[in-house]
């Protein structure tokens, strides 16, 4: 017995989700249909709703429904500093610190060659005329420390280096309430690597 056209359409539309393979698939598409048809029916709603109106922004690339996110548009934040993350949801992740009071570049990606993801994939000429507008004094590289994010790093730092603007990278380090003993050496050694003074009182 195979499954109706309509339900082997919603299993393989659930495919798309990171991490969802086939059985997990399957497995919501019969949860929704059969114990929540009113969630699905929301779900659909909002992905229509959000697929409509969620745009990128102008100046920055993170996702809002105005031509400028509300950062970009803030009067509030130092225009000095420009953090550049690879995704939203890092730049989400760096404003829920709390710890930083600048505006943001998101690259929408990574370098990776492999993928076919370059410079041009990237669109750093874009980042490289923000950054070099004359009010930006710092660039702040937020990648995350995969190979490729580090790779990405080290190139965008480079061309902007290159333009005579001050940059530095987010440094790598301990956890919070971590303990040495469930570190990894990875982890430690980069610690250890970027030690830095402690101050006296």
């Amino acid at each position: 017995m195979s499954n109706p056209s309509h339900l082997l359409s919603l299993i393989d539309a659930l495919r798309v989700l990171p991490g969802v393979g086939p059985k997990s698939a399957q497995r919501m598409a019969y949860h929704l249909l059969e114990r929540d048809r009113d969630g699905a029916l929301r779900l659909a709603t909002s992905m229509t709703a959000a697929i409509e109106h969620i745009r990128h922004c102008d100046q920055c690339n993170t996702f809002t429904e105005e031509p400028l996110c509300e950062l970009c548009a803030s009067t509030r934040r130092d225009p000095a500093l420009l953090c550049v993350v690879e995704t939203p949801a890092d730049q989400l992740r760096m404003e829920q610190t709390q710890s930083y009071g600048g505006l943001y570049y998101v690259l929408l990606g990574r370098l990776s060659p492999l993928d076919g993801i370059g410079p041009r994939e990237l669109r750093l000429n874009r980042l490289i005329d923000r950054a070099a507008n004359g009010v930006v004094t710092e660039v702040i590289l937020a990648t995350n420390f995969t190979a490729e994010g580090e790779a990405t790093a080290h190139y965008v730092g480079e061309l902007l280096r290159a333009r005579g603007l001050r940059v530095s990278r987010i440094a790598r380090g301990l956890p919070v309430g971590g303990e040495l003993e469930y570190v990894d050496s990875g982890t430690l050694a980069q610690a250890f690597i970027e030690r830095r003074p402690v101050s006296g009182s």
